[in-house]
């Protein structure tokens, strides 16, 4: 299906205030959470802080900081931020130097679960069930009711955390089989008690998390959650039970907006990121032997997905159709036209991620009416990049 990028009259303008909870932003253009690999030693660098300053500075209403786990056993790296005494100091400098360029920013807080590799945490990852996974070469050890309860109040804590360090918002990762969203999917999640079976106990944990988040920080800052709608693989999470879990945290009262994704990390990452896939770039950054596993099965992992602005707006607009809260859509917003689209569909806000990599000062184009079509090519070379600093590869310094 193509997706029509002349919309009837929009009346939302994407680039006027809007509020989300108890903030107000200059527009409605969000930057994405995208993994900077700039904290090699797991605080604040002055990189990281160019990083966000930059599309800050060229005019997104906020930018969002990746990833801030909540548990040393949710880290996917060993350089990523934890909510530590020692990491505070860096995240005021940041949130300062951000509202200083008159954006607001929010943290993404989240557990990897499976995600996660043993080597990096120092343990087994946890997961809903034991299972051998194929990103991480380590078996998932299945969490306990225990863990799930830290984990849970970890979230609250590190809400908590957020508000101190200066933060606008929150987003709590329920996306692309991290912990929360490998609960929620009937292929990975295979429990037999109150958080596995039904729907139902799959999205306990998901909204006891979010219940946890608010009564933590009331309406201090905005919380928001990014929900996958599509795991992107058979017998996996989709839109029909996403659809049911949206409405269920729009009754609970517990989020100020949900941003809307897909994908799965573990099983089929490229499902979410459309257009090409890096082999080749992937292969030259991995040691041995994940660099010849690559070589061997990478195509069957890596997939490649045809590309098209606005990629995840079908799904999307079936939750659109299901509640009434503010819908942040993601996926293929390059410019002026995708926005207008979104706020055409009904989404109250925009998220932009590689787009703003390859121009960080989009949104000030787009309002001096000097944006023609976007410059990213959606080559997906930037994924490559992060472990060395995430950028894109087409941009000059």
């Amino acid at each position: 299906m193509t997706i029509d990028l002349d919309p009837p009259t929009v009346k939302v303008d994407p680039l006027a205030p809007a509020t989300l909870g108890p903030i107000t932003l200059r527009n409605r253009v969000i930057k994405a959470a995208t993994y900077e690999g700039l904290t090699p030693r797991g605080l604040v660098t002055d990189e990281l802080i160019e990083f966000h300053r930059q599309p800050a500075a060229g005019g997104v209403g906020m930018t969002t900081v990746a990833y801030c786990a909540v548990a040393a056993d949710g880290r996917t790296s060993p350089g990523q931020i934890q909510w530590t005494d020692e990491a505070m100091p860096g995240l005021r400098k940041l949130t300062d130097a951000i509202h200083a360029e008159g954006a607001a920013v929010s943290a993404q807080i989240g557990h990897a679960g499976p995600v996660a590799a043993a080597k990096y945490i120092g343990s087994p990852a946890l997961g809903p069930s034991r299972a051998f996974r194929m990103t991480t070469q380590n078996f998932s050890k299945p969490a306990s009711t225990a863990d799930i309860a830290r984990i849970v109040e970890a979230h609250a804590d590190a809400a908590r955390r957020a508000v101190e360090a200066g933060f606008d918002a929150v987003e709590i990762h329920f996306g692309h089989n991290y912990l929360i969203s490998s609960f929620l999917s009937p292929k990975v999640n295979k429990r037999t008690d109150e958080y596995g079976g039904s729907l139902a106990n799959r999205a306990r944990f998901a909204l006891d998390t979010a219940r946890a988040v608010r009564d933590a920080v009331g309406d201090r800052i905005a919380i928001l959650a990014k929900l996958n709608m599509d795991d992107g693989v058979p017998g996996g999470f989709w839109v029909d039970e996403a659809i049911q879990v949206a409405q269920w945290l729009e009754r609970d009262g517990s989020l100020d907006a949900l941003e809307l994704t897909a994908g799965s990390s573990l099983l089929n990452p490229m499902y979410l990121f459309k257009g090409d896939a890096p082999l080749r770039e992937f292969a030259a950054v991995m040691p041995q032997p994940t660099k010849l596993g690559i070589w061997l099965v990478g195509k069957h992992f890596l997939k490649e997905y045809p590309y098209r602005d606005a990629y995840l707006l079908e799904d999307a607009r079936q939750i659109r159709a299901a509640v009434t809260m503010p819908l942040v859509l993601l996926g293929g917003i390059t410019g002026k036209a995708s926005m207008d689209l979104a706020m055409a569909e009904g989404f109250q806000f925009v998220a932009v991620a590689r787009a703003l990599l390859r121009e960080p000062d989009l949104v000030n184009r787009i309002t001096e009416e000097t944006h023609n079509p976007g410059l990213c090519i959606h080559c997906n070379k930037c994924m490559t990049a992060i472990y060395g600093g995430t950028h894109c590869v087409l941009r000059v310094p």
